[in-house]
């Protein structure tokens, strides 16, 4: 099953910028199609592949820092291709 996944990571330190950089460097160099704007990150793939990978990345993202946060919503459907109509 296809999925979208909508990510907003906030590490909770001073040096907040360089660990959000590095996290869509490693979304970007995957197998997945990824879509960034200002406020978040759009990655989309299959449910089990995609998945598997985000747990890993989220895992080493959370390592790197003290505290951080991360909003995440996922849609059952591949909307990579999705541009408004009005």
């Amino acid at each position: 099953m296809k999925i979208s996944v909508d990510l907003t990571l906030s590490p909770l330190q001073n040096d907040y910028e360089t660990h959000v950089i590095n996290f869509i460097k490693r979304l970007r160099d995957s197998e997945f199609t990824v879509l960034e704007n200002p406020l978040s990150t759009q990655i989309f793939g299959e449910y089990d592949t995609l998945m598997s990978f985000l747990t890993r990345e989220i895992k080493r993202s959370f390592a790197e820092v003290d505290i951080s946060v991360l909003q995440m919503k996922i849609v059952k459907t591949d909307r990579s291709e999705y541009e408004p109509n009005f």
